[in-house]
């Protein structure tokens, strides 16, 4: 297998070879939703600053906060009630300097660095100003509150992130860092990156698994909710592969190590989530781009508002207006936006999470919400993909027992569900059987030359394209059948069923109440998919498709204008998965390819998770929307108010500050939703 690298945001590589906590950390500063938050701000050169609030214990963080607000509170109390002759003029400025400092000086800061880095119109920059300003026109106490309130919606949406980020690490980084290793009859406890391929981890029961292996103990059960978000017991015999994150649950159970702990499933998995928030919903890098633009024409509205009506104003006065763009200006922050919405998405990445769904990207959540239509393979996606040979229907002049132990040795090099049912039914391969020139004809089956004889082994597709003569009348079987040829003869053929997954019929009842079309496709015969499209009410099938008829089934779709989802296992579908638009794939514990081929994967091969992945991203992008809609209708109404002197800076602190902490609570919601499969 290939050696996974692990990447920043920026592009940079992260040594493979750092230590386990390296790793994790790398991990969770990457899962952080967005660096142009009011916590992490970078600009478009990658130039970055940490805001003061981003570090430090939950106590800390508040301290600034209440020191500021205590100052605050004694000089409105000397001005309103005491009135001590000693607190005026530079006493009383002093004063509510000192107020400001402790949260207006982080802000300072970053407003300064904001500016080196070259993003001039940032909220710090418009903060700094706005309560500058209110100074400057002797408003200290209201230039002090505006900063002190700010400060502290900055700490509660610093604590959102911090919740959601916490969530994601704990739900996703399931490995444990130690492992117990047996050498030499004795155990040795080594930190799961250093165990290396081959070596045998004894694993007791409530012990999680360090790394992926082959079980060597007789038999063993395990939780797989780590992998699948399922706690259902997972009863695995000798030579079942175990993965990463599974739980021992009865006996003391020992494994064989067969993949390095980089490249684990449960480390893929981490990667593909990690690098979800890099790819960006259209929503979020409009949001983006609109920010840029929007900053810095408040901004010269501001001045405008400030100056302009010295030119039209009879009885202009220009503290008066200054007041005004100053309110305008603390308005016009989009921290709201800038921070709601890229949470929004995390949230809904998050809920799939939980639930065992994957997402590589906030753009695939979009792109399911408004999805047409659902394709589905049959076999793994629909069905168990669990086939058991029925019946075996050789000619009599051939020897059965030979045959088939010829036809197990050739399918041992396929991994197609197929060679499994054989296997099972014939037994172990016979390692005296030698195989050459063994070639994988796709949508048609294996051929192989065994001591200078070609043996055929697939569907009557691949009879007739080698020219097979046989008399077989497929048509009046309803099982999938294996058909088989050797040396230029037709030998006979088997016959597989499968059966179908218990919320099959489920799944498709509720993606009829979402109104999306459902369509199954299959290359099995279509007897047999005509035989399963019926028990499940999909009222469009097809069956003996090459992986080409399948790929212009979706064009098909597609030119109608139509969105598509294609549900199966991403490998074999590679070209179908990559012509819509979201690839779906069944079987995140399965193939590896398939976390590198489809843009979702379901990790538990339930098809029930489809219409709840469309359901996480419906509720994702309703949330985002509510959230602008909410930011947007706020701070026009209350620009308006203040352009026209009728709003102060209180309104503009809730403008601001008291619709980013109501959007965050919004985005925030999805993660604790109930996406129930019924």
């Amino acid at each position: 297998m290939a050696h996974q690298h692990i990447y920043d945001k920026n592009g940079k590589q992260i040594c493979c070879t750092e230590t386990e906590k390296n790793y994790k950390d790398a991990q969770a500063e990457e899962l952080i939703v967005e660096k142009e938050h009011a916590h992490v701000h970078s600009d478009d050169d990658g130039h970055g600053h940490d805001h003061s609030h981003s570090e430090g214990s939950l106590a800390q963080m508040f301290i600034p906060g209440i020191i500021s607000f205590v100052l605050l509170m004694v000089a409105l109390y000397l001005d309103h009630f005491l009135k001590p002759a000693w607190f005026s003029e530079y006493v009383r400025l002093g004063w509510y300097i000192a107020a400001y400092l402790p949260v207006g000086l982080p802000v300072l800061k970053d407003a300064f660095i904001s500016i080196k880095s070259g993003g001039i119109f940032s909220e710090f920059f418009l903060m700094g100003i706005a309560t500058i300003g209110a100074f400057s026109i002797g408003e200290y106490p209201e230039g002090v509150a505006v900063m002190l309130f700010y400060s502290v919606g900055e700490v509660l949406q610093t604590m959102a992130v911090k919740r959601a980020k916490t969530n994601i690490k704990s739900l996703l980084d399931q490995r444990p860092e130690e492992v117990t290793i047996i050498k030499d009859n004795k155990t040795e406890i080594l930190k799961a990156e250093k165990v290396n391929i081959g070596d045998i981890i004894q694993l007791k029961p409530g012990e999680k698994l360090g790394l992926d292996g082959t079980l060597i103990s007789e038999k063993a059960s395990f939780n797989t909710s780590a992998l699948t978000g399922e706690s259902i017991p997972d009863s695995k015999i000798k030579g079942d592969a175990v993965l990463a994150g599974m739980i021992n649950l009865n006996t003391v159970a020992q494994v064989e190590v067969t993949t390095a702990f980089l490249d684990s499933k449960l480390s893929r998995i981490l990667e593909m989530v990690q690098n979800a928030t890099s790819q960006k919903a259209p929503t979020e890098l409009f949001i983006r781009k609109f920010a840029k633009i929007y900053t810095p024409i408040v901004v010269f509205l501001a001045l405008g508002i400030c100056l302009l009506p010295y030119f039209f104003v009879s009885d202009y006065q220009f503290e008066n207006w200054l007041y005004r763009a100053l309110v305008f200006l603390v308005i016009s922050c989009p921290c709201a936006l800038l921070i709601s919405i890229p949470l929004g998405y995390f949230g809904g990445i998050g809920a799939a999470s939980k639930n065992g769904i994957l997402f590589k990207g906030s753009n695939f959540l979009d792109v399911l919400s408004t999805i047409q239509n659902v394709v589905m393979d049959k076999t793994g996606t629909l069905t168990e993909g669990v086939f058991k040979v029925q019946e075996v229907v050789f000619k009599p002049d051939f020897n059965q027992n030979e045959i088939l132990e010829m036809v197990n040795a050739l399918e041992s090099h396929s991994t197609h569900p197929v060679a499994t049912a054989v296997q099972n039914f014939v037994g172990p391969v016979n390692s005296t059987i030698k195989i050459e020139n063994i070639e994988e004809i796709p949508g048609h089956g294996l051929k192989g030359i065994i001591e200078g004889k070609e043996l055929l082994v697939g569907n009557f597709k691949l009879m007739d394209q080698f020219k097979i003569v046989h008399s077989v009348d497929t048509q009046k079987i309803i099982h999938t059948v294996i058909a088989v040829a050797y040396d230029s003869n037709f030998v006979g053929y088997l016959t597989i069923a499968d059966s179908i997954k218990s919320d099959a019929k489920k799944t498709v009842e509720l993606l009829n109440k979402l109104k999306i079309k459902v369509t199954m496709l299959s290359g099995d015969k279509n007897t047999v998919v005509k035989d399963v499209a019926h028990q499940l009410g999909i009222k469009n099938s097809f069956g003996d498709l090459l992986p080409e008829d399948k790929v212009n089934k979706i064009k098909e779709i597609k030119a109608r204008q139509e969105t598509v989802a294609f549900v199966g296992d991403g490998v074999n579908d590679a070209p179908v998965v990559a012509l819509s638009d979201v690839g779906i794939a069944m079987g995140g514990l399965g193939s590896d390819a398939t976390i590198e081929t489809a843009d979702v994967v379901i990790q538990d091969d339930q098809p029930s998770k489809i219409p709840m992945a469309i359901n996480i991203g419906k509720q994702t992008k309703k949330i985002v929307w509510q959230n602008i809609m909410l930011a947007f209708g706020v701070k026009v109404i209350v620009l308006i108010l203040g352009a026209g002197g009728i709003a102060t800076m209180w309104e503009a602190v809730f403008a601001d500050v008291g619709v980013a902490l109501l959007a965050i609570l919004n985005a925030v919601r999805i993660q604790r939703m109930n996406f129930s499969r019924s």
